[in-house]
């Protein structure tokens, strides 16, 4: 009888592989490719800038990940719109998972040693910081995963006019600020209570700080939203328009 259980489940498991994986497929062909490249090329950067602390005071702490993070929000926002929330999650664990590449890339890079030049600052800055790596990851999917059903869901209750304006704004603005506060507030707790104190020497913020990091970078990144939402408003709306990924919506609903 165990067995029988466990076949049945290893069964259902390999089914849901196999469905996902053409599922993620057919996201991945028919998905505008702009808005990807867009996607990953920010979630690398915010890695990279999240190196550098560029205010720092008794109540507000900021890194320089502030600068371009509100590129990868905006993206997962038209992509929620359009595709859904799962789709848009997707694309943000294969933005991860290239992000995570990369500086492996960077790092097996600057360990090769070379007499051609003093490389001492170039090593430092692209050969990474582990934890640095695994607090932007672990933050970016939890905040994304938060981001792209929260506005999902406020989407849903536009019953009248979901595809207007005034959906658009309020379902990006209300996701972007909570997802932005959570993915700020769990990185640097991760990174600057959990393990700068331990291998910067002492360096840390307090949690007041990564509190207020958290709500500012929200805030700041909120801000940017609205001086750019009238763009993705204006991109999702040529993709209707344009029946972008209609085979991928068709196959979602159902109807292949």
């Amino acid at each position: 009888m165990g067995n029988d259980l466990q076949t049945k489940n290893n069964s259902r498991f390999v089914r849901w592989v196999r469905k996902e994986w053409e599922e993620t497929n057919i996201l991945l062909r028919y998905i505008p490719a702009a808005a990807v490249s867009l996607f990953v090329v920010s979630v690398i950067c915010m890695n990279l800038l999240a190196n550098k602390t560029l205010v720092q005071t008794y109540w507000i702490a900021l890194d320089g990940g502030i600068l371009i993070s509100w590129l990868s929000f905006m993206c997962m926002d038209i992509i929620t719109k359009h595709f859904g929330p799962k789709a848009s999650s997707k694309i943000a664990i294969l933005a991860s998972a290239i992000n995570v590449l990369t500086c492996l890339i960077f790092y097996v890079v600057s360990i090769i040693p070379s007499n051609a030049n003093d490389y001492t600052e170039f090593n430092t800055i692209f050969g990474g910081t582990w934890f640095i790596l695994l607090g932007s990851t672990v933050a970016f999917l939890a905040s994304a995963i938060i981001n792209n059903f929260l506005n999902w869901t406020i989407g849903k209750m536009f019953l009248k006019n979901p595809d207007g304006p005034a959906a658009y704004m309020a379902r990006t603005y209300i996701s972007t600020f909570i997802g932005q506060f959570m993915d700020n507030l769990i990185f640097s707790i991760i990174v600057f209570i959990g393990f700068a104190p331990i291998f910067w020497d002492g360096f840390h913020w307090t949690l007041l700080q990564c509190i207020m990091c958290a709500l500012t970078g929200a805030v700041a990144e909120l801000i940017m939203e609205v001086l750019f939402s009238p763009i993705g408003y204006k991109i999702v709306t040529r993709w209707k328009e344009h029946n972008v990924g209609e085979e991928y919506l068709v196959y979602m609903n159902g109807d292949k």
